[in-house]
């Protein structure tokens, strides 16, 4: 399981020597709670709320290294109560740092996809810039716009084939994963529901510049020298395919 081209029904396992990490988790779970049978009913709660937000995290770590994860996370990190929608955001970065899942590098990329769909699901809602509106604009003042982009946007930048693992585990195929060639991915919900994308090269680039106010002009130029094989049209046209621009900004002094 070190190479990224896994097989997307194995399971970790703990080693003997993984042992510790699980006792460590239990013992810490009198962090959450102020009674034992409250200590426990919080965890359970907790655990059962990480392994719904984290599913395919869940199936590709097997029941028993998610939940020892889960309840050290929880010793670690405690949550407010009631307990905030983003709770868990930063479980891939734990999980990184978590020695029984390292033989799946890229579990903590996972996370880190399924926490920005969550992140998606909530966000506020937006209405695309329709035909006309985007006509509005001449093709020479594009290079000077600023986009608004709809508010449930995100962008996950994995050096492991994310979208497809993903992918495999959430329509239960399965099946072997042989790519091991590096994915972003862009998760958004234009409307009803949830969407997960591949990004073109130097897509993620370009998406992030302009999420931190940077012109099209500038975002391209910053995506080109990331990826030589970046191209504005191919980037640009899934944005617009996906109904992901919501507002254009002018900016005369650029």
């Amino acid at each position: 399981m070190s190479q990224p081209a896994a097989q997307a029904g194995t399971k970790l396992r703990f080693e003997e020597s993984d042992q510790c990490f699980l006792a460590a988790g239990t013992e810490r779970e009198g962090t959450v709670g102020s009674s034992a049978s409250g200590m426990r009913s919080d965890v359970a709660s907790l655990t059962e709320a990480l392994a719904t937000r984290f599913p395919v995290c869940r199936s590709l770590a097997g029941e028993d290294v998610f939940r020892a994860m889960a309840h050290a996370f929880i010793a670690l990190s405690p949550p407010l109560f009631p307990v905030p929608m983003t709770y868990g955001d930063d479980f891939g970065d734990f999980i990184d740092t978590f020695p029984p899942a390292h033989p799946v590098p890229y579990l903590g990329d996972v996370a880190r996809l399924e926490a920005a769909r969550t992140r998606a699901s909530h966000a506020a809602d937006a209405n695309p810039l329709t035909v006309g509106e985007l006509a509005a604009f001449a093709p020479y003042a594009w290079e000077r716009c600023l986009a608004v982009l709809h508010p449930s946007v995100q962008v996950v930048r994995s050096t492991y084939p994310i979208v497809t693992i993903w992918e495999a585990h959430a329509t239960e195929s399965q099946g072997p994963v042989t790519s091991s060639r590096p994915e972003d991915a862009l998760i958004a919900r234009p409307d009803l529901g949830v969407e997960v994308h591949r990004l073109p090269p130097g897509g993620a680039v370009f998406i992030q510049h302009l999420m931190s106010k940077a012109t099209f002009r500038e975002a391209a130029d910053k995506a080109a020298v990331a990826d030589p094989r970046f191209d504005l049209v191919t980037s640009l046209s899934m944005l617009l395919s996906h109904h992901l621009i919501v507002g254009l900004n002018s900016r005369a002094d650029r």
